[in-house]
């Protein structure tokens, strides 16, 4: 049995200032059918935006997204709890921050808590603490995140769904010719060095972590797939019926 890590972005979990509960059930539908042939652990932003939906502070002071982070979090893991339930699926919180992936204790200790709660059925939701650690408000670092979880965790593969259906041969929004790179090999140092591009109020990434997070994963041989959070029938064309019919896969293996 492979163990996978899901990503899921700002972008995908919120529609106008609030959580996207229709998303956010197709995203725990999938993951539930998922889990029948895999390990699955689950990186997921959305805190911030969670939060604001209880209280309206300035998204653009840090100590205010933090708080909202603080504020969001227990509401985000108990939507998430209520919408596993209904498959008899138990969820446990993992807070991280990346600073823990750079020391081995730390690192034995995450890994020790997520096999314990895998092997116990138990789908672990991991977010970067946001409450001590600003890195992913500010660069978008969950991408990067569960890169270090996929690696430290003995994972196989990474998932990140995303309002980024793809990576493509040139920018989609400002070409509409702009075709769609289905396996990518390596990635050029010119494209891990240019700006990032977020979309949306509650966004911090776009596809320079995303590049960056696959980047990272190619050079310890693991694969990255990259697709659409709004329509998963990409992702479930390829993880559930092994058909590549959209999005990006990022891996070592010539196909």
């Amino acid at each position: 049995m492979k163990r996978v890590v899901v990503k899921v972005g700002s972008a995908v979990l919120t529609d106008n200032d609030e959580i996207a509960l229709n998303r956010m059930m197709a995203l725990v539908n999938f993951l539930a059918e998922l889990r029948k042939t895999n390990e699955v652990i689950l990186v997921s932003s959305g805190a911030v935006a969670a939060g604001y939906t209880a209280l309206e502070l300035d998204r653009s002071v840090i100590q205010n997204k933090q708080a909202l982070a603080s504020i969001g979090q227990p509401i985000l893991m108990n939507k998430y709890s209520k919408k596993f339930a209904i498959h008899g699926i138990i969820t446990a919180q993992v807070l991280v921050t990346s600073a823990n992936f750079n020391k081995e204790d730390d690192i034995k200790r995450v890994k020790n808590t997520i096999d314990t709660l895998l092997c116990n059925g138990v789908i672990p939701i991991i977010n970067e603490n946001d409450a001590t650690s600003t890195l992913e408000l500010v660069v978008g670092d969950n991408d990067q995140l569960s890169a270090y979880v996929t690696k430290h965790t003995g994972s196989d593969m990474l998932i990140i769904l995303s309002d980024i259906d793809a990576y493509y041969d040139d920018d989609p929004r400002k070409n509409p010719d702009a075709k769609v790179l289905k396996v990518v090999n390596s990635i050029n140092q010119e494209d891990l060095e240019k700006e990032a591009t977020p979309h949306g109020v509650f966004a911090t990434g776009g596809i320079l972590t995303k590049l960056k997070a696959a980047d990272y994963l190619l050079k310890h041989n693991l694969d990255m797939v990259l697709s659409s959070g709004y329509d998963l029938s990409d992702i479930k064309d390829f993880m559930l019926h092994d058909k590549h019919t959209g999005g990006t896969l990022f891996t070592k293996v010539n196909s």
